[in-house]
Formats: C-alpha cells, structure tokens, sequence
C-alpha cells in the first residue's frame, strides 16, 4: 500500500482530508488518474480518505477502482451511470469433458437466448423474467420513481418509461458486458456474466448528474471538476436520488440473475442433459453505493469499479477477454473500507485500442477461446487490459484467491 496526497497533484483546492491510499504496487497507473482521485480526496465531506484500487484508470468524475467514502453528502458520477453494473458466477457439477467440442453452435445458442447489445430489448418478456420483475416490486418501485421525478420525462426525451425497464430487463447490453463458460484448473465448468442496470440505470444516473450540477450552480459552490457535482443528504433531492439508486441495483442484481439462469438452461437443451450446481450464485455489484459502518461510523461507501472484499465474502474478479479470472473471498481489511478490485482495469481507451491494433492481433490474443473475432471487438482486445495477475498480486493483503479461471467460450454485447 501507498500514501498519497492530494497535495502532491495541486488538488488541494478544498479542506477535505486529501488523502489517497492507493494498492498499486507494480501495476501502471496514469498520472492523470492519480490527479483525477486526488481531487477527489479533497473533497470536504470525504470521510478519512479516498482508496485506490490496482485497475484503476480515468473515469467521469472519479477514477474507476476507487473507494470513495463520505458523510453527509454522495457524488452520483462516481456511482457511474451503470448503477448496479456487477459481476455473477456460479460453479456447475460439470467437467470440462461433459461439454461438446463443437463450442460454436452453444456460444450461438446462448446469443439467440439472450438479446446482447446496444439498445438490445425483449419484444417478448419470458414468464419467468416478467414474474420476477413483478413480484419483486421492481415494477412499483420504478412507477414511484417516475412519480416523484416528472422531469425524468423531458430529460430523456421520453426514452425512459415502464416499457424501457420492462424490455431491456434479462438483457446483456454492450461495451465490456459479456457472458462466458469458463474452467477452473481441476476442470470444473463455471458459468460467469457481467451486466448492469442497462437503459433504465443510465437514464437515471444521468438525469441526477444534471440535477446536482444544478444545485451547485444554484448555491454558487465552486468545485474543480462539474462532474464532482454532489447532493448533501439532507435534501429532498437525496432522498429522491437514494430511492433511484437503490432501484438502480436491485434491477442490476435481478437482471443478471435472469441472464445466468437462461444461459444455463440453454446449455442444458444443447446438451440433452440436465446437470446440478455445485456452488451458490455469487451475484456481486462494482459500480455502487451503500450505507455502511467503518471505523465506528456509518458512512456513504461508493466503489466505482471496486468490490465489496468483507471477511470471507465471495467476490469475483475478471480479466480480459483472452486472459482468465478470479473467484476470491474477502480478507476484511479495512484500510481500503473492507473493498477490492473488480477486473484487471484498462490501460488504453477504446479508441486507442481501435487505433493501434488489427483484427489478426486479436484472433492471436484470443486464440482457442470461442468468442468474436472481429473489428467491433478490437476495443476490448487483451492488450486494452492491465495484466490480471499484477493486479492480483497488488491486493494480496486484501483478498484470497479460491479458483482461478479460463474462459473457453465469451459472448459481447
């Protein structure tokens, strides 16, 4: 672990704490990422100080892999606008030579069982997604929301409504979401997926970005960054933010749910054979806010691009595309608010991706995995990520590593 300072990047604009505890050892880091989390630390109601994760890399507002925690007061840009967007995996009874060698047709049969990406809806909402998103009150819940925010309508050009939330729930999205079949080294068969609140998540993140900018305009507050802009907790804002928020995740939670629950029973009909789970679902959010109590204090905790790492919770930690992950269970620690990191981080933009490398650089980086192979993926090639095993490696103090996966079949949005 390192000690920086606010100070030390010229961010020291405000009288907040200002300080960075960053677990980056070995692993490259942009200094714009660490000027960026510095004025992050220098918020004044940032509560001890700001935690840096290993993957972390340039985000809206805030770096992604970091632990922000605060009092009185959140910051939606470092929510994200994919409240919710997290991780699910589970290990199944199945060995690695129970499944077909003929990995096309079942990468194929999965992506007609779930739409994937941008934009991707269900004309047809299953049964059994359209009970659970009934029955678990996600339906009220998100008609209270569009009650009590009338100006969601305008902000979204109309985009956001029932329909929206209701289409796009059990759907893949696109970017770095993807499904895969991946296997452990003592050739166990796990099923991985990484998705968010979709639409519906980033409508609302989006409006509630734009109205707490409008309240820092309006009470004349100067911050160095607009995208800092951040709703102090005892306004009626808040309360309306905190109910989207929570939605925002519950949706997230459930939807990636539904996707993992349909990808396995694809699997069973292309197989001909029913098989048993051997683990629970580990279902996990990296893009968040919660309440929580650290060092004798209840506090605002929001990881943006970090994992919850409490004693002995499960977490799972992927990589690249053409790399592998990890399932790992927490250590507690709490200098970093008992948190991890939640994937291997990029280390180029997309489009510095695109850029400089070739279709033929990606099939080599992704040879014998069963995935695309083509230029609309070039932006989440391998090379784009930070090496997973220094970012591992960087958090030993942080977590325990239980399976370490490879993914022979991934499915992008």
């Amino acid at each position: 672990m390192q000690i920086l300072y606010s100070k030390d990047f010229k961010a020291d604009w405000n009288d907040g704490p200002g300080i960075i505890k960053a677990w980056i050892d070995n692993v490259p880091v942009e200094n714009d990422a660490l000027k960026q989390t510095a004025r992050v630390a220098a918020l004044p109601f940032v509560y001890k100080w700001v935690s840096l994760m290993p993957d972390v890399h340039l985000g809206l507002g805030a770096t992604i892999g970091s632990v922000i925690p605060t009092k009185k007061a959140v910051v939606p840009a470092a929510v994200g606008v994919d409240i919710g967007c997290g991780m699910i995996a589970v290990k199944t009874k199945l060995s690695f030579n129970e499944i077909p060698k003929n990995l096309h047709d079942i990468r194929l049969g999965i992506e007609r069982e779930i739409p994937i990406g941008v934009g991707a809806k269900y004309k047809n909402l299953p049964e059994k997604s359209r009970h659970l998103f009934l029955e678990t009150g996600l339906s009220n819940e998100f008609m209270e929301i569009l009650d009590k925010n009338p100006g969601l309508k305008s902000e979204s050009k109309g985009k956001l409504n029932y329909e929206l939330a209701y289409s796009e729930f059990g759907t893949l999205g696109a970017g770095n979401h993807f499904i895969e079949i991946c296997v452990d080294t003592e050739k166990n068969i796990w099923f991985m997926l990484h998705s968010g609140s979709r639409g519906p998540g980033n409508h609302l993140a989006s409006y509630f970005i734009k109205e707490a900018k409008h309240e820092i305009e309006k009470k004349n507050i100067k911050i160095p960054d607009k995208d800092l802009a951040y709703i102090e907790e005892e306004t009626e804002l808040f309360q309306r933010y905190w109910k989207a928020v929570k939605w925002s995740q519950k949706y997230a939670a459930y939807n990636r749910q539904i996707m993992l629950d349909r990808t396995l029973e694809s699997l069973r009909r292309q197989i001909k054979k029913d098989f048993n789970l051997e683990s629970e679902f580990i279902n996990c959010h990296h893009n968040y806010v919660e309440i929580e109590n650290h060092f004798g204090e209840d506090i605002y905790v929001t990881r943006k691009g970090a994992i919850s790492a409490k004693k002995d919770e499960w977490g799972i930690i992927p990589g690249s595309m053409g790399t592998k992950s990890y399932i790992v269970k927490g250590l507690g620690n709490p200098e970093p608010f008992t948190s991890s990191s939640h994937g291997a981080g990029r280390i180029m933009s997309r489009k510095e991706a695109v850029r400089r490398f070739t279709v033929e650089d990606h099939e080599k980086a992704v040879k014998g995995i069963e995935c695309r192979k083509d230029k609309g993926v070039l932006d989440e090639t391998p090379a784009a990520y930070k090496s997973i095993d220094l970012v591992i490696s960087a958090q030993k103090d942080l977590l325990e590593v239980k399976h370490e996966l490879k993914q022979i079949v991934c499915i992008k949005g």
